[in-house]
């Protein structure tokens, strides 16, 4: 069985049309979603990027990896497990089309090719999916006839967005620029609010001041990624590997349009940040959706099961793969602990009911040290009725703290991960604003 690996950085679950999404920005995804089996509760238990991948190639919680923060000295032990290196021992052509091990070595783990266009850029995150996709396409048609495991880290949805001119306007009409529009007011205030005005916005025209448009563009690189996707998925099947090959799709965390005064950015624990999208074509299964809440740290145990290699004790996750071959004893989440030490430092719990926020420390965006907030009832998470509910709001809180402790016991931690490591941009920049 080969393995196609796809992320799409940055990509919200709720932006696509096969979770329910009104704009068509996602055709093909949404067509691999129609043949596939698709999870409508994936969660990340970190963001962002990097404790987010790491968690995602261990199979770990960061609690015990250890990576809880982007740009964080934190580094994976060796001895950790690893997806690639895994698959590489166990006879796999491994290859990443990538640049996390720019950041850091644990990254380029377990593969014989590392293959990064993004070394051709300024800013790497302005490599497009096509770029990928010349790296990618020719990689795969020299390997179609090996054991392969091809992992492809798309960027197109990260800020800043600048689809190509002609996708710009596929999801907004009206005026940009209404000096009547208050939806951007407050960004200057956000940590990278003046910088967006100043190296991105500028690209866009005038003084932009529709959050919506803004939005629409995020939606516009969607659908340009979206086109990358498919030419990938074209070559597969051009190459005749459909019927011998699993495909992965999913995100590594969202992002946040302008809520909780977060612009443009993944800062904060809430779903726009953590509900990310999980697609799996396994050519033994029928096509299906999958209600029950699952997270990053199944996803190397599910593809370890799927390709018939045994994952080792160390992985904390657990194999979807049941739910791949249809089978009845299909394990299920009662909740997903998820974390943030970048800009804040934040624990949560999320059931299928609610979700508890917990500050370890006060952030810059002023947000209350607790949040509850009914997931049914309020799913864009604007109401916080943790005063108004105690009994729901302990109970939560409790069950989170016994969770930490005893993974801080199994990990022989004597302080919590989140306190010791800091926020690792968010105090640099509270320590500026002193300085300015």
């Amino acid at each position: 069985m080969n393995v196609l690996f796809i992320v799409v950085d940055t990509l919200r679950a709720d932006h696509l049309g096969c979770y329910g999404y009104g704009r068509n920005t996602s055709p093909n995804i949404d067509a691999l979603a129609g043949e596939s089996v698709r999870f409508e509760q994936m969660i990340a238990p970190a963001i962002p990027t990097h404790p987010a991948f790491t968690t995602i190639h261990t199979g770990q919680y960061p609690i015990t990896h250890g990576v809880v923060a982007h740009g964080g000295t934190t580094h994976v032990a060796k001895t950790a497990p690893w997806l690639p290196s895994l698959l590489q021992k166990h006879g796999y052509t491994t290859c990443a089309v990538d640049n996390l091990a720019e950041w850091s070595n644990s990254f380029q783990r377990g593969f014989e090719y590392y293959i990064d266009p993004t070394q051709r850029h300024a800013l790497g995150l302005n490599c497009d999916n096509r770029e990928m996709n010349r790296r990618a396409i020719p990689w795969l048609e020299q390997h179609a006839q090996e054991q392969f495991f091809l992992f492809i880290h798309y960027w197109d949805p990260h800020t800043p967005y600048l689809p190509p001119r002609a996708y710009r306007n596929l999801f907004y009409q009206g005026d940009p620029c209404d000096p009547a529009n208050r939806t951007l007011e407050g960004m200057e205030e956000h940590p990278l609010g003046r910088t967006w005005r100043e190296t991105w916005f500028n690209k866009l025209g005038n003084h932009i001041t529709d959050g919506e448009y803004i939005k629409a563009l995020y939606d516009s690189e969607i659908r340009y990624c979206d086109e990358g996707v498919g030419a990938l998925l074209k070559k597969l099947d051009e190459l005749n590997l459909r019927e011998r090959t699993l495909v992965v799709m999913m995100g590594d965390h969202g992002e946040l349009m302008y809520r909780h005064g977060i612009f443009f950015d993944h800062h904060g624990l809430y779903d726009g940040n953590l509900h990310v999208p999980l697609i799996v074509r396994y050519p033994q299964s029928v096509p299906r959706r999958i209600p029950h809440m699952t997270a990053h740290v199944d996803i190397a145990p599910t593809i370890l099961d799927l390709c018939g290699i045994e994952a080792p004790p160390a992985m904390e996750g657990i194999s979807l793969a049941p739910y791949l071959r249809g089978e009845s004893n299909a394990p299920a989440r009662d909740f997903v602990i998820s974390e943030e030490c970048t800009w804040q430092m934040k624990w949560s719990i999320r059931t299928r009911d609610h979700k508890l926020i917990l500050a370890r420390e006060e952030d810059f965006y002023q947000t209350p040290m607790r949040e509850l907030y009914n997931l049914r009832e309020d799913p864009e998470e604007r109401d916080n009725y943790y005063e108004r509910d105690p009994a729901t709001a302990q109970r939560l809180e409790q069950q989170l703290e016994t969770w930490i402790a005893e993974k801080m016991r199994a990990n022989n931690l004597t302080i919590d991960p989140l306190t010791k490591h800091g926020i690792t941009l968010g105090r640099a920049w509270k320590e500026q604003q002193r300085r300015d």
